[in-house]
């Protein structure tokens, strides 16, 4: 596991309690002063960690007047590079995990070429289905390559995000990414994973993400069912 930096768990511990609404919309933050003696840290690394906040888009910063809260970034998880937690409403969405993360060796991830580095490393593969209201709405697969990411395949991605996980054991953020939508008809597994009938729509959404580390991408294929529930979001 990686150590974060004292800014990043000053980050991390605020960005918690924004989205778990500890700090709601309109609230000041403590000041620098105050988050000073409670996290025992100088004040740079108080603003380092409002920075990246800022950055990110929780917080607005006034000269005098200190960080005020914007509330979490409201994120579509499908159309754009949020988590796909975050896709519907997340306190309805769960997450049962199909085939736990194994290494795998690959030629190419969802028709994206990859790097002969990549290609030596192998990957990271796992799946999942996303459960709404108790039906199976987004089957959801993931290639990551096995390149700096130590004792990975031992965290539990039940009910949890990968985003998340990646920034904060990895230090690893996305950044941008481009990806594939087709219409297509559900396949065996997939009718079967999902609970519809064999032939049934469903989007697919082939995706390679970018990220703060050079030359390191996540690919996914995603196929969602929206004949209940209508995906939006910019990209």
């Amino acid at each position: 596991m990686h150590e974060l930096p004292r800014y990043r768990e000053i980050y991390e511990a605020l960005r918690r309690q924004i989205a778990d609404a500890v700090f709601v919309s309109g609230d000041l933050l403590p000041s620098e002063n105050e988050m000073c003696r409670v996290y025992d840290v100088t004040r740079p690394t108080i603003r380092k960690a409002l920075d990246l906040l800022t950055k990110d888009g929780f917080i607005v910063r006034h000269q005098g007047k200190g960080s005020i809260v914007k509330g979490a970034p409201k994120e579509i998880g499908i159309l754009s590079l949020s988590s796909t937690t975050s896709a519907m409403d997340g306190t309805r969405l769960q997450t049962s995990i199909i085939v736990k993360p194994e290494h795998r060796e690959w030629n190419e991830a969802f028709a994206y070429p990859i790097s002969e580095e990549e290609q030596q490393a192998g990957c990271i593969y796992f799946e999942r289905v996303r459960i709404l209201n108790g039906e199976p709405v987004i089957l959801d697969i993931t290639m990551l390559p096995d390149i700096g990411l130590p004792r990975f395949t031992e965290y539990n991605l039940e009910n949890a995000s990968l985003f998340d996980l990646l920034r904060t054991q990895y230090k690893i953020t996305v950044t941008g990414g481009i990806q594939q939508l087709f219409a297509i008809s559900a396949d065996k597994r997939t009718h079967s994973l999902l609970q519809i009938r064999q032939g049934h729509p469903v989007l697919q959404v082939n995706r390679r993400i970018e990220t703060n580390r050079p030359g390191f991408y996540l690919y996914s294929q995603i196929f969602c069912v929206t004949s209940k529930y209508g995906l939006s979001g910019t990209f």
